[in-house]
Parts: C-alpha cells; sequence; structure tokens
C-alpha cells in the first residue's frame, strides 16, 4: 500500500527537477543568443524542441507501458534475426524520421539519416522529406481593385525546416500549403489594379512569400520562393488593349511624322535664304539636279532654260501690260 503513493511522489519529483532543468536551459539560451534579426531565428519552438525531449516516453509511459516496451524486447529477443526485418530502419540523407512509442515522440527530436532500431506493435514511425518541393496553384478567377477579372496562377516552392512540428501541428502539411497559397493569392491580388499586377509581378511575389512564411511557419514550413506564372485577360478585354496601344502607336507615328515635316521646313528656308543671297547658286543646284537625272534615267532628254531668260520674258510682259494700258 505503501508504494503507491512513494511512486507518485517521485514522479511529482522528477517532474519539478525537469521543468526547473527546462526553465535554466530556456534562460541560458536567453542569456547566450543575442538579438537575431532572421525571422528563421525568430521561430518559436512551440513546445517540440528539446524541452519537449526532455519530458519524454520513458516518464509518461507508466506501468502498462513499461509492459508492452519490455513484451516487445522479450519478442524481438526471441525471434532474432528475423525480428531484424522489421526492426531495423534506414531514413535516406534528405529524410528524417519522426519516431513515436505509444503515441509519444520519443527523445532527440526527430532521427536520421542512417540506420536506427524500433520496436514492433510499441513504435511507430513517420517519415518526412526535407528536399524543396514544388507545385502549382490553380488559376484563380480574381476581381482587381478596378474591377476588371482576371485568372491568374502561380507557382510555390517550400521545404519542410522542422519534422516534428510539421507531423505534430497539421495533418498535411502539403495540402494545407497548397490551400493557404490559393487564398493568399486571390486576398493579396484583389488590392491591386490591373496595371500593378502587370508590372509589378516581382512584388507581389514577394509579398506573397512574406505572408504564407508567417502562416506556415507554425507548421514547420519554410516558403522559399513564389512566382506568378501566368495572368490571363478576357478576350474582350485583350481586343481593348490591343485596339489601345494601337491608337497609341498611331498617334505617335503621326506626332513623329510631323515633327520630322517641320524639321525639314525649316532646313528649307535656311536652304532658300542661302540661295537668294548667291544667285548662281540657283543655277548650279539646277546643273547637279541635271547630273543626278541623266546618270539615273539616260533616255531622258533635259533642255536647261537659263533662269535670265525666264526674268527677261517676264519683264518683256509688263512692258507690253504697261503699254496697252
Amino acid at each position: 500500500m505503501k508504494t503507491v503513493p512513494e511512486s507518485e511522489a517521485l514522479l511529482a519529483e522528477r517532474r519539478a527537477m525537469t521543468e526547473q532543468v527546462s526553465r535554466t536551459r530556456r534562460s541560458d539560451r536567453i542569456e547566450q543568443s543575442p538579438v537575431m534579426t532572421s525571422k528563421q531565428h525568430e521561430r518559436p519552438t512551440t513546445g517540440f524542441g528539446s524541452e519537449y525531449d526532455i519530458r519524454n516516453t520513458h516518464e509518461g509511459l507508466g506501468p502498462c507501458g513499461w509492459i508492452l516496451v519490455v513484451i516487445s524486447y522479450i519478442m524481438c529477443a526471441l525471434t532474432f534475426p528475423f525480428s531484424l526485418c522489421v526492426t531495423v530502419k534506414v531514413v535516406q540523407e534528405y529524410e528524417r524520421a519522426v519516431i513515436m512509442r505509444l503515441g509519444r515522440i520519443l527523445s532527440g527530436g526527430a532521427k536520421g539519416p542512417g540506420l536506427f532500431f524500433v520496436l514492433p506493435c510499441v513504435d511507430s514511425i513517420i517519415k518526412v522529406d526535407l528536399r524543396t518541393v514544388t507545385f502549382d496553384v490553380p488559376p484563380q478567377e480574381i476581381l482587381t481593385r478596378d474591377s476588371v477579372t482576371v485568372s491568374v496562377d502561380a507557382v510555390v516552392y517550400f521545404r519542410i525546416f522542422n519534422p516534428i512540428i510539421s507531423v505534430t501541428n497539421v495533418e498535411n502539411s502539403r495540402y494545407s500549403t497548397q490551400l493557404l497559397a490559393a487564398t493568399t493569392l486571390r486576398n493579396i491580388l484583389g488590392t491591386k489594379s490591373l496595371q500593378e499586377i502587370l508590372c509589378d509581378r516581382e512584388n507581389i511575389s514577394h509579398s506573397m512569400q512574406v505572408h504564407l512564411d508567417e502562416g506556415t511557419d507554425p507548421w514547420g514550413v519554410k516558403v522559399e520562393r513564389v512566382e506568378i506564372k501566368d495572368v490571363r485577360l478576357p478576350v474582350n478585354m485583350q481586343r481593348s488593349m490591343a485596339a489601345e496601344a494601337e491608337a497609341a502607336r498611331e498617334a505617335r507615328a503621326k506626332v513623329i511624322a510631323a515633327e520630322g515635316e517641320q524639321k525639314a521646313s525649316r532646313s528649307l528656308k535656311e536652304a532658300a535664304d542661302v540661295i537668294n543671297e548667291s544667285p548662281i547658286a540657283l543655277q548650279l543646284r539646277y546643273l547637279q539636279t541635271l547630273t543626278h537625272i541623266s546618270a539615273e534615267k539616260n533616255s531622258t532628254i533635259v533642255f536647261p532654260i537659263p533662269v535670265e531668260l525666264l526674268k527677261l520674258m517676264k519683264t518683256r510682259n509688263e512692258i507690253h501690260v504697261t503699254n496697252d494700258l
């Protein structure tokens, strides 16, 4: 009758000791580590780190649990070496194994990579892949801030940085991240205009990554990169935008042509002023034009008429008119 209260007192004493050890470790960690600016260092342990390993299976199995563990060891010894096929597990370099003994996580956190031993019928093993995983966000029909309906899809790159949290805090970390990515894409793009979505994809992707990283942090998931793949507009909107761009190009072409004509007219005016100062320059220009015509079209016959002869005929006509009057 005295063994029960003694065992309870012993368990209470051990729990007090473990709590004291966890407090001292927490205080030492706070004193030793400087203020960390990186978000990865600021992530909470959510009670599944080294502090969780102190109060693990050996403390909470109870008498029945210990009996099952002993029976499992005996069965492994009796069936040796055939039991090695069940008890020996291998974890790859890119994987970690979370082992639960009678529903409680074993000490030391995630196991691997390498070879380790598990008890049949007592231990359950869950392998977690630490490699970067990608998935496509399905096309989302989004109403932008300026009331334009667009279809946008994206791609997300993420990895698991804490296997224990990803197993204990969420049922399916990949599926949960996919749903959160689709929701975040709709929420962020709903606050943007069509022009911002088309021209500011880099900032939108960075904003999505920050929001996703904050949301998936309690699940042990790190979102490394988010990229918007395609923005699809309705057919009517594409036609109207194409017509608008074509009209803008035609307007710019007309402006450029008008500016060219203006500059050409100024050059012609300057050339006329120069020729007006020297009458012989016009004759030289006339002869130069004849040279070009004779070089290009040899069958053309040109009769040059001196400009002075034209002036003489003009003055003679004026004299006849005055005499008639």
